[in-house]
């Protein structure tokens, strides 16, 4: 009869197994029991993951080029048409950090096929000719998808072998950027030759063709615990990003000094603040904003904040530019397709800036790179105040902002990776994601905002002029973004340059951990 073994000998043989099992770039090191997939399976999942990211970024930009179509075919201002973009940015704050916290369980699975679905609902709700308000509900429904980009994340970094598991980290943070090139000529071309709603139309087939897609390929959920969902951090988030962006659109119509304004604008933040105690008091926050107090982590937050509002203030602020007749004095007359044209730029501008940001952090500290990505943008809208009358020299413009967005975009996940606790990454890179919906929310809005404060009564264009105080609005916000970022990360990048060969590792893992710098050197192998 076989003598049980002792606690110290399975805790023995449980250390050799630990040290024997493969250790992921990462995550960490990859349990010995998990059951491999099979090969076509691991091949097809990078892929398909791209494939969701990409997609999420073309949903989000469906409303941008047709915002003028939209507001003449159902009879509403084009302020008001601005919410099927903002509408979408919105759900997609709130919707990020749930779908996060609930996809760092036991159900991530389970929760990118619901949010699949949900998408594909959306997409069908806004491609029926139902009217304006079931248009506003479907896209908001297509927000929920803009939660799948961390999940899509935290996939790869569990389930992608080593060797290209940071190639997919840095192709899934580009293809937000990188897939409006994609959505806005797309768009364009399909409202041009087949309607308004024959966007919407392709989004329910590529959802449809995804969602089949994700339920052969994903792998089954980690068996991690599942913790409550944080329902009161959920509620005051959504109340009060809400109430923020109505306050923005609702200005110029009720009046900036009105009473109402003011009053949902005060309530607005008491619920915000109120949020962030909550997330700092509860035991399972739906953002662990502690990560934030880490001085690199919070500037790579910040520009990524001010990257999605720079991004979507100057999207949103050309496609209504270059679509204006020029029989009001400015503007192009430019149709749909051509508008999504001038997109183009945006998006080959962003993935040279991956490329570029992989050779400059060879001798530079990644934290460096975010003044700069402040600069390019500052100057992207410099461009657009100084030179518009030519559309080549809108498509400069346009490049610049690519290449701007695209160092942020490029250099961030790095950045917050190596700065955070491993087992914190999913928390950090959420928090990341709903700031930069924050911004493309603020940004889409803060352009409706201006362009309608400028525009006399009774006409149905604004003046020139602003589009020009909307580009020198944004050009002041990029110069003291800059400022902040230098002086947040000059400690960051000396501290960068000290640990170059990366952080210490944490007990039970073999080797050090990857720095930011670590993570954007090795993530061109697989591209």
């Amino acid at each position: 009869m076989r003598r049980p073994h002792s606690a110290p000998e399975l805790n023995g043989n449980a250390r050799r197994q630990e040290r024997s099992a493969p250790v992921h770039p990462i995550s960490g090191p990859t349990p010995a029991s998990a059951a491999a997939p099979s090969p076509w399976r691991q091949r097809a999942l990078v892929p398909v993951l791209v494939s969701l990211g990409m997609l999420v970024a073309i949903i989000s930009s469906l409303g941008a080029p047709l915002i003028p179509t939209i507001a003449a075919a159902d009879h509403v201002s084009v302020a008001n048409a601005q919410w099927s973009l903002t509408v979408t940015m919105l759900v997609g704050a709130v919707a990020t950090p749930a779908m996060g916290r609930l996809g760092d369980g036991p159900h991530r699975r389970k929760v990118i096929l619901t949010g699949l679905a949900v998408v594909l609902v959306g997409s069908l709700l806004a491609a029926l000719p139902l009217g304006f308000a079931c248009l506003i509900v479907g896209r908001a429904f297509q927000g929920v998808g803009m939660g799948l980009v961390p999940l899509a994340i935290a996939t790869a970094r569990d389930s992608v072998p080593p060797e290209r598991a940071r190639s997919a980290l840095s192709t899934l943070s580009l293809t937000t950027a990188a897939g409006v090139g994609v959505g806005y000529p797309l768009t364009g071309l399909l409202a041009e030759s087949f309607g308004m709603y024959a966007g919407f139309w392709f989004a329910v087939i590529a959802t449809t063709v995804a969602l089949v897609a994700a339920a052969v390929v994903l792998p089954a959920s980690p068996p991690r615990p599942a913790h409550p969902m944080d329902i009161p951090g959920a509620l005051l988030l959504t109340l009060g990003m809400s109430g923020l962006l109505f306050t923005l659109t609702q200005g110029e119509h009720w009046g900036w000094g009105s009473p109402r304004l003011l009053v949902l604008g005060a309530v607005s933040v008491l619920l915000l603040a109120g949020w962030v105690l909550q997330e700092l008091r509860t035991a399972h926050p739906l953002v662990e904003l502690r990560l934030v107090r880490d001085r690199t982590v919070f500037a790579a937050h910040l520009t990524t904040m001010m990257g999605g509002v720079g991004m979507y203030l100057l999207i949103s602020l050309v496609t209504r530019y270059v679509q204006t007749p020029s029989g009001a004095g400015y503007g192009f007359g430019a149709s749909v397709v051509v508008t999504g044209l001038v997109l183009v730029p945006f998006s080959v501008g962003s993935l040279v800036a991956g490329r570029v940001v992989r050779i400059l952090v060879r001798s530079q500290p990644p934290v460096r790179m975010l003044p700069v990505s402040c600069l390019l943008s500052f100057a992207a809208l410099l461009s657009f105040v100084l030179a518009h009358d030519r559309l080549w020299e809108v498509f400069v413009t346009m490049a610049l902002a690519g290449l701007g967005v695209g160092v942020n975009f490029a250099v961030t996940p790095g950045l917050v990776v190596g700065a955070v606790p491993a087992h914190e990454t999913g928390s950090a890179m959420s928090f990341n994601q709903v700031v930069k919906y924050i911004g493309y929310s603020t940004g889409s809005a803060l352009s409706a905002v201006i362009l309608q404060a400028a525009t006399t009564s009774g006409d149905g264009l604004p003046p020139e002029s602003g589009y020009r105080t909307a580009g020198l609005t944004g050009c002041a916000v990029w110069a003291a973004t800059a400022v902040v970022a230098y002086v947040l990360t000059r400690s960051g990048a000396r501290r960068t340059s000290a640990v170059r060969g990366g952080r210490p590792a944490p007990a039970g893992v073999n080797g050090p951990v990857p720095d930011g710098g670590d993570l954007l050197r090795n993530t061109g192998a697989e591209q």
